[in-house]
């Protein structure tokens, strides 16, 4: 973990009330895709954790919900704005478990740690499919940037505007892979968990205190006992988890 002023290059919208921000500055704590960053917001108490999209040797790409006062402020961010940001926090995925035909299913703003990890997966020469559910058409984001990777591509929204109508696991059930990785809201975890018959992992959507396992605010329960989303996550395996 490295804590350092890191400068915003852009910070656009999406889709609605999503954002996407690039932000310049020391990368070398990242090392796995997966990773969460946590910004501090003047004026409040608490940092924000965001999952890493992307980065390189010196950006990082954020993409982000506004739900509240912090990512109100951080959406009102402009080109040359800085923040103060702890890097490289969190256990990310492990690429070396995957299979030859991973499935990556992401839920909203799940979707964005999946970039990166299906990024290197291709790199690995895996053959990746890729399964994003939203509400409705308007909140699709990142279709064609996953689509540009070489991955195959399934939409699915609940109110049929785009895609196949449904839930995420409406989608899975039309295609061959041979392990998984997900990210997004616990209720879609749980309908994964009934669906699926091999091994995975979980990245989890917790709201987190200090972001780095001192406060033992966001636990989960494992067959090790509670581990900490934010230390020994926010990426856990499928066979440790106690639903």
């Amino acid at each position: 973990m490295t804590q350092g002023i890191y400068k915003v290059i852009s910070n656009l919208p999406l889709a609605p009330s999503v954002y996407k921000m690039e932000l310049e500055g020391d990368t070398s704590a990242l090392t796995r895709p997966g990773q969460f960053i946590n910004f501090k917001i003047e004026g409040l108490y608490l940092r924000r954790p965001i999952s890493v999209c992307d980065y390189s040797d010196n950006t990082i790409t954020v993409i982000y919900k506004v739900v509240g006062e912090g990512t109100e402020i951080m959406s009102k961010a402009k080109e040359g704005d800085e923040f103060d940001i702890l890097v490289g926090l969190g256990n990310g995925f492990d690429t070396s478990l995957s299979g030859e035909k991973p499935l990556l299913i992401g839920g909203g703003v799940g979707v964005p740690p999946l970039y990166k990890l299906c990024k290197e997966l291709i790199k690995e020469g895996k053959e990746v499919s890729v399964v994003l559910g939203f509400n409705n058409e308007s909140e699709i984001f990142y279709k064609n940037e996953f689509e540009q990777l070489g991955a195959k591509v399934y939409i699915t929204t609940v109110d049929g505007s785009c895609g196949i109508k449904g839930f995420v696991t409406n989608a899975m059930e039309q295609i061959d892979y041979d392990y998984f990785y997900t990210c997004g809201p616990e209720p879609m975890f749980k309908a994964i968990e009934n669906a699926v018959e091999v091994s995975g992992q979980y990245s989890f959507e917790e709201r987190m205190g200090c972001g780095f396992g001192a406060c033992m605010g966001c636990s989960c329960k494992t067959k090790y006992g509670n581990k900490r989303i934010c230390k020994d996550g926010p990426v856990l395996l499928r066979e440790e988890i106690i639903w």
